[in-house]
């Protein structure tokens, strides 16, 4: 399952979905469908047809909003601080949250990719929280020695780590040797 927030960098969502085995859930909060074409260029239609099932943010009544629906790891790419700020507070007050608390409360696997600098004490409390709670707090801060040659190189790398985290092969970036 990819979550996109309303911060900067979507294209990590968007790249997630791209490069994701099997079946694929999408949704975006309403902040995140306003910033993609900004960002991207491409538009939220062309996001979701990357999906194989898409939900709307709002809609509380969605099977991944339940415990009992399954599936192997939810990624929230990219993660606002503010949803952050939800997630560590237990508000789950649309489908993102209350999607990322189930992962919590169930122990599936959950990576927040935060996309935020400088951060404020208030923010890393909220993200140790998280982390304590069984998050992956992924921040969104490639590593160079892959050698990147391109933005795009940049956007595999940090979405690489973050398929690594979620036990998924892939040749995004080259390993360290």
């Amino acid at each position: 399952m990819v979550a996109i927030t309303g911060a900067s960098g979507s294209i990590y969502g968007i790249r997630l979905l791209q490069e994701l085995p099997g079946e694929k859930i999408l949704v975006m909060s309403k902040i995140a469908k306003m910033i993609i074409p900004r960002e991207t260029g491409m538009s939220v239609e062309e996001v979701e047809a990357l999906a194989d099932k898409v939900f709307d943010d709002g809609d509380l009544f969605a099977s991944i909003s339940s415990g009992s629906f399954g599936y192997d790891c939810m990624f929230v790419a990219p993660c606002s601080e503010s949803s952050v700020a939800k997630f560590a507070s237990g508000i789950s007050d649309t489908l993102i949250s209350r999607a990322v608390a189930v992962c919590i409360k169930e122990g599936r696997k959950v990576i927040l990719v935060v996309r935020e600098t400088p951060k404020s004490a208030i923010m890393l409390e909220n993200e140790l929280k998280l982390a304590r709670s069984g998050a992956v707090i992924m921040d969104a801060n490639p590593g160079f020695y892959s050698e990147p040659r391109s933005v795009d190189d940049i956007i595999n790398f940090v979405v690489g780590k973050c398929l690594d985290r979620a036990g998924v092969d892939h040749s995004l970036y080259k390993k360290w040797e």
